[in-house]
């Protein structure tokens, strides 16, 4: 695989890395990635959504009336579910909407996501990624130097107090460490910003 370079916090190039072919270079496999998104969006549900049945609803107790000789037609409660106040057919009740996949799915759409990075350009190796303060404004100059902006995600192989008071204040931008690095993070983020010792840990793990 060709050879991406590595800048440091000024956005200057100071050496250049060979990324691992089977983890930035694959092909992409969309439909496992389309899998792995729809997974990581269901688990995102709540599945809270609740309604009362005939049987959770109050009142309803007594028939409303004898069941011959009223003219109106037979009815065993005032809360069946075509009486007003009467319960809910078919309602939503809680639930999980979490899906499966197995584990060399999820390796493989991680990877193509990655892959799809390295592809784009909008891949960015930094040397180091250490502050020295936790001043937003620092952070916010950081990233104009190295010209990425809208939606920004920045992987790290540690994260220090610092990065993370300077970075959270600023809309969208998502920073992780490197094992907590996923499919749709990656894919919703237009940069990923990654210093070289996460890119070697990431590596390690799914190659």
């Amino acid at each position: 695989m060709e050879k991406n370079q590595i800048v440091n916090l000024k956005g200057e190039k100071v050496s250049d890395i060979t990324l691992n072919e089977n983890v930035w270079g694959i092909t992409p496999n969309n439909a496992v990635l389309y899998d792995a998104i729809t997974l990581a969006q269901s688990a995102q549900r709540q599945g809270t959504a609740d309604t009362k049945t005939r049987s959770d609803v109050s009142g309803g107790g007594r028939k409303p009336w004898r069941q011959k000789g009223t003219g109106h037609a037979r009815q065993g409660s005032t809360r069946a579910p075509h009486w007003y106040h009467g319960g809910v057919v078919f309602g939503p009740h809680p639930r999980t909407y979490g899906k499966k996949m197995n584990k060399k799915e999820r390796v493989l759409a991680l990877k193509s996501a990655l892959s799809y990075k390295a592809q784009e350009k909008a891949l960015i190796v930094l040397d180091d990624l250490a502050l020295n303060t936790n001043r937003t404004k620092d952070m916010i100059k950081i990233l104009n130097d190295l010209k990425v902006s809208k939606n920004i995600l920045i992987v790290t192989h540690e994260l220090s107090d610092n990065l993370i008071l300077a970075s959270r204040n600023i809309p969208k931008v998502e920073l992780l460490q490197y094992d907590e690095i996923n499919t749709l993070d990656v894919i919703a983020a237009d940069y990923l910003v990654i210093t070289k010792d996460a890119v070697k840990s990431i590596e390690e793990v799914l190659s």
